[in-house]
Formats: structure tokens, C-alpha cells, sequence
């Protein structure tokens, strides 16, 4: 494996909160040293002064494999992921058949291991094909390499069945994703209820449905001690439970994704189902909540929820077509109009969006430090570029950044030590 030394760079270091412009040596798939010597037969890589940070860790991507391998592959969003800087993917399982066996998990681990020129790995279902009804096999699913187990977006109605599955959970250790829903109260829903959804005819749910689901969720876990994880927090009437929640000194930690960072109810205007996601795009309002919250440490992670889907599935009217968006390769740009907007620093960004995903999976990425994976991002913050979707790798082109200005490239990735991308 050759030996890198990486010159001249703005380093992030999420861990430290600082940038500082040094060097850092990669060999042997890890951070060798930083501000060191260039070691002897090293290759040295000139950043120009580019700005170099963790690779990210994005929690719930979906891929298509097994079933709809046509919206994406592994081979295919590994790619994307390196030329978005994303060096770890953590892949949902609402696949056809969902990832609920240990059987079904080792194929999926061997196909992304076999395709993928990024790290991948797995949350298995927590009820067995994510029905609500019957846990899963967690110890063996664990063993089998699962990180966290989540039934995604669908919600169970039975209490009893989730409770059960928290306590199991609980005493294996593993981590529990949620998706903070009223499942009842969002069936059928398309945007969020208010005077834009009333205006445009839209079936609509109401904001309270999130915190309805966030504090089942949370008495379930004050009950059971589970290690529990919200998968996207959205609206700013959840934060005061997740608040109340982490100062009991509940195992919880909380995500967002960076479509409600950086979009709003508005951004729909005339139908445009690119637009339209799980949950619902909120009101100004509750973005600019969502994006205090991250920088306020209360919103943990930051991911792409990248969820590809066909042009066929979105060529519908609005309340028909799926929802989603791909995203791995607009996670980077997007985020850097928090960055620009002067709402979030770089190294608090990298905390969200490296640091705290792999610390709350028990990963050892996101560090920028020696003896961390060697798994690194260089980008160019002020990059611009208008954004057309027919040039993302992703199978899938449902991007709702299509044809819009925006700012930051990346302009390498590094895989344990090993230059995956370049641009």
C-alpha cells in the first residue's frame, strides 16, 4: 500500500472544533501522522490549500439491492458516494425482501464489499419484514455484522411489539433507529398541513404527528433502556422532548436530513414531485429551527436519506409519485450553504455529518487524528457549479437541486489510505 502525504491543506478536525492549515501522512490505511515529515519513498499530493476533513458517514442511504437494482446498485452508489466525499455508507433495509436474516445480511455484505469502492454497512430490520409485528433476530443479525436495526419508514402501530424489540435490544447493546411518526395521522400525506398545502389541495399532515411518534418512542425507551437513535427530526415542536430527553440522561441521540436543512414547503411550488419527501418539506420556520438545533449540538447527525427513484415512479401527480431523492452526491454542496449562510461552522458541519454518525454506530471514522481510519474528503467550499442531474453517477437522477447554483466540489476521496476519487 503506497504511503501518502497529503501538503498543504486546510484541515478539519470536527473532534478539536478547529481548521489549521498543516499536513497529513496516510499509510497503512490510517493517519499515519499530522504536521509530520514527509516519510521516505512517500508520494506527496499538493491539497492547494483546499480544505480536508473526515470522510462522512451517512446513516440511511437506500440501495436497490436485492429487488430494485435498476434504481441503484452498490457498484453505482459506491461511486456516487466517493464523488460526493462519502466514505461510509449505512445502508437501510427496505429493500425487496427486506435485509431481515442473517442469511439475506451476508449477501448484501458480500455484494457491497464485491461492487462498492466505499465502505458500506447495514442496519438490519427490527421486526421481521418490517411488519410490526414480530422481532427480528437481533443477536444473530449482530453477529452477522448489523450496526442498528430500524424498520425505516415503516411505523408500527403494535406498542407491545416495539417494546418488546427495545428491551431485546437493550440487552444486546444494539442501537435502535426510529423514524418519529403518527402513522395514523400520516398515512396518505403529502406535504405539511398549513396554507400552502390548503392552497395547492394537497393531502397534508400536521407537524404535531412527528412529536406524537417522537414521544412514543421516547417513553418506550425511558421504559426499556434501549440505545435509540430518530432518524430525522423535522419539526421545531419535537425539539423540547428531545431536549427533555438527553437531560434525563436517555441513551438518545437524533438526525436530520439535509433536505430540511435547506429546503422549505415552498420549494414545491407547482407540484414538483422532486420535491416531495418522508417526512414532508416543513415550513421556514421549523428549517431554520432544524438547522439551530445542529448547531446547537441538540440535532446530532446530519444525513442524506438518499432514496433513489425511477423517472416512472416520479412522473405522477404529486400525492402518487414516490417520494425521495438521491443525494450522496448533493450532500457536500448542499451542506456548504449552511456553511456560507454563516449558520454552521465547518468543523460543527463535520461533527454532524462524520464525527457523530460513526461515534453513535460504534464506528472508528470521523476522526481527524493519527491512528483513525484513513478515510478523508478534500473539497473546495467555494467551488460553484449549477447542478445537472444527468451527470450523477446514481442510477436514479431525482435530485430537487437540478438546475439550481451552488457551491463546493470535491475534488478527492480516500478510502483506508487508497485515493478513490478524484475530480
Amino acid at each position: 500500500m503506497t504511503t501518502l502525504h497529503l501538503v498543504n491543506a486546510q484541515i478539519v478536525n470536527p473532534e478539536a472544533g478547529t481548521v489549521s492549515t498543516g499536513s497529513v501522512t496516510l499509510a497503512k490505511g490510517l493517519i499515519a501522522a499530522i504536521d509530520g515529515p514527509k516519510p521516505k519513498g512517500a508520494t506527496e499530493i499538493d491539497c492547494g490549500g483546499h480544505y480536508l476533513a473526515p470522510g462522512m458517514v451517512d446513516i440511511g442511504v437506500k440501495v436497490g439491492e436485492p429487488g430494485e437494482r435498476h434504481k441503484e446498485s452498490f457498484r453505482s452508489a459506491g461511486l456516487a458516494a466517493a464523488a460526493g466525499g462519502v466514505t461510509t455508507i449505512v445502508a437501510r433495509p427496505d429493500t425487496t425482501p427486506a435485509i431481515d436474516t442473517p442469511e439475506t445480511l451476508e449477501f448484501v455484505t458480500r455484494r457491497a464489499a464485491e461492487a462498492s469502492p466505499v465502505r458500506i454497512r447495514h442496519m438490519a430490520a427490527l421486526t421481521k419484514g418490517r411488519e410490526g409485528r414480530e422481532m427480528t433476530e437481533i443477536g444473530f443479525l449482530l453477529d452477522a455484522g448489523a450496526v442498528a436495526f430500524t424498520d425505516a419508514f415503516a411505523v408500527t402501530t403494535d406498542t407491545k411489539a416495539l417494546s418488546r424489540a427495545l428491551t431485546y435490544a437493550r440487552s444486546l447493546g444494539a442501537l435502535v433507529i426510529g423514524h418519529p411518526q403518527e402513522p395514523g395521522l400520516s398515512k396518505g400525506a403529502a406535504t405539511t398541513s398549513g396554507k400552502f398545502a390548503s392552497l395547492r389541495g394537497l393531502p397534508a399532515v400536521s407537524p404535531i404527528a412527528e412529536r406524537m411518534g417522537l414521544d412514543r418512542d421516547l417513553a418506550l425507551v425511558e421504559m426499556t433502556g434501549a440505545r435509540y437513535h430518530a432518524d430525522q427530526i423535522t419539526t421545531a415542536r419535537s425539539l423540547p422532548a428531545l431536549q427533555r430527553a438527553k437531560a434525563a440522561g436517555l441513551d438518545v441521540t437524533a438526525g436530520t436530513s439535509i433536505h430540511h436543512l435547506t429546503l422549505n414547503e415552498i420549494d414545491v411550488g407547482d407540484y414538483r414531485t422532486f420535491f416531495k419527501f418522508t417526512p414532508p418539506l416543513r415550513s421556514e420556520e421549523d428549517r431554520l429551527a432544524m438547522v439551530e438545533a445542529v448547531a446547537t449540538g441538540l440535532i446530532d447527525t446530519i444525513s442524506s436519506m438518499h432514496t433513489p427513484a425511477d423517472e416512472e415512479s416520479k412522473r405522477l401527480p404529486f400525492e402518487e409519485a414516490a417520494a425521495g431523492a438521491v443525494a450522496l452526491e448533493t450532500l457536500l454542496p448542499a451542506a456548504m450553504r449552511l456553511f456560507h449562510a454563516g449558520h454552521i461552522d465547518l468543523p460543527a458541519l463535520f461533527r454532524a455529518l462524520s464525527l457523530n454518525p460513526a461515534r453513535r454506530l460504534g464506528l472508528p471514522q470521523g476522526r481527524m487524528e493519527p491512528g483513525a481510519p484513513a478515510d478523508l474528503v478534500l473539497f473546495d467550499p467555494h467551488a460553484p457549479f449549477v447542478m445537472d442531474r444527468f451527470t450523477l453517477r446514481s442510477k436514479s437522477k431525482n435530485t430537487p437541486f437540478d438546475g439550481q447554483r451552488m457551491e463546493g466540489k470535491v475534488l478527492a476521496t480516500f478510502v483506508a489510505g487508497t485515493q478513490v476519487f478524484k475530480a
